[in-house]
């Protein structure tokens, strides 16, 4: 009887330390993605009603913080896209989408010789969800909308 006593504690006990157990190794398996495509317009975004719009490929995306400290960069691709992946235990979601943005400071002379030579484009973020990837927890984040500043 003892022993049945003392296996059917030791049982409790490992059922309810399990979620302890799972959301202390939670966060390790985290990710923030930011994820976006870089239009060659005036705004950097796709043109209305979704007209095919010229990618703007080989442009440096920054990341920046507060008085525009550059975070993390990445570099679009030949059609555009561009992936910023971050830690959730070095940046607070929150903070990210209050205090953050993405510059692009290439001019868009680059891509289209027709557009401003000098100016920046510059999109805070947006978070559009949450995503499982098996035991990965993506959270997603896209421009909210890029605009150009002629003075930045």
């Amino acid at each position: 009887m003892a022993l049945k006593s003392l296996l059917f504690f030791s049982l409790l006990v490992a059922v309810a330390a399990a979620p302890v157990a799972e959301a202390q190794l939670g966060s390790i398996f985290e990710l923030i993605s930011i994820q976006g495509n870089l239009f060659c317009t005036a705004n950097g975004n796709m043109g209305v009603n979704g007209t095919a719009t010229p990618v703007f490929p080989n442009a440096p995306v920054q990341l920046q913080c507060g008085a525009g400290n550059v975070i993390s960069s990445a570099t679009t691709n030949s059609a555009g896209l561009f992936s910023i992946l971050l830690d959730p235990l070095q940046f607070f979601l929150s903070s990210l989408l209050t205090n953050c943005n993405l510059v692009v400071n290439t001019p868009l002379s680059t891509c289209n010789s027709g557009l401003p030579s000098s100016g920046a484009l510059l999109s805070p973020l947006r978070l559009i969800g949450n995503t499982l990837q098996g035991p990965l927890h993506i959270t997603n984040i896209i421009p909210a909308d890029f605009v150009f500043l002629p003075h930045l």
